[in-house]
């Protein structure tokens, strides 16, 4: 399999840390959706990152789409359960980490506006919203070794991936704040598997 996209991204770096965690034998591409836009739409028409390329050549698009494909090649070690209560408490908690992630990237792309088309009201708007689902986050590390639980799953996973984008973007939205989580950022980022795949710049 051929993961496209550099880690920078959140959601590029969720699927390389999925995989690794799953055991799924994988190549990357680090291509840029500025740099490499043509390569990137022959592959995903909306020309965004992640794309993942099975081994047949078929093409899966979208974190989400991606990721729950990996389940089910290693259905044994899925990182989201299959069904009942434990996989929608996962998922709650995997929606908050997906909408703070969302949100924050957002508040990155308002950032980079030239100088006369900035809305720093909207910024600050997109910014709190991130602030908000990392707060929720953070009240659930506060509970246990992770966000669900006594087992890492998809949550925490993206969780660390857009904590640490944050930290890498817009370090303002979550220093000083947001102590429970760091701390899980931490833990996981000391697994290989999820600290091998942060963006080195």
């Amino acid at each position: 399999m051929i993961l496209i996209g550099r880690n920078l991204s959140p959601f590029v770096r969720r699927s390389a840390a999925s995989l690794n965690l799953l055991g799924l034998p994988y190549t990357q591409r680090p291509l840029s959706t500025v740099a490499d836009a043509a390569a990137i739409r022959a592959l995903n028409p909306l020309g965004r990152v992640p794309a993942l390329v099975l081994e047949d050549g078929e093409v899966l698009v979208d974190s989400a789409a991606i990721l729950d494909a990996l389940d089910e090649m290693a259905p044994d070690r899925a990182l989201v359960p299959r069904e009942g209560p434990a996989r929608r408490t996962v998922l709650r908690a995997l929606a908050l980490a997906v909408g703070a992630t969302e949100k924050l990237v957002a508040a990155y792309y308002e950032s980079r506006r030239p100088a006369e088309w900035l809305w720093p009201e909207n910024q600050a708007r997109l910014a709190s919203q991130a602030q908000a689902g990392f707060a929720a986050l953070d009240r659930l590390a506060e509970s246990g070794a992770w966000l669900c639980g006594e087992s890492l799953t998809q949550a925490d996973v993206t969780a660390v991936a857009g904590f640490d984008f944050a930290a890498t973007v817009l370090p303002g939205v979550i220093e000083g704040r947001f102590t429970a989580l760091a701390a899980l950022r931490d833990r996981a980022n000391a697994i290989p598997a999820i600290g091998d795949t942060r963006w080195q710049g």
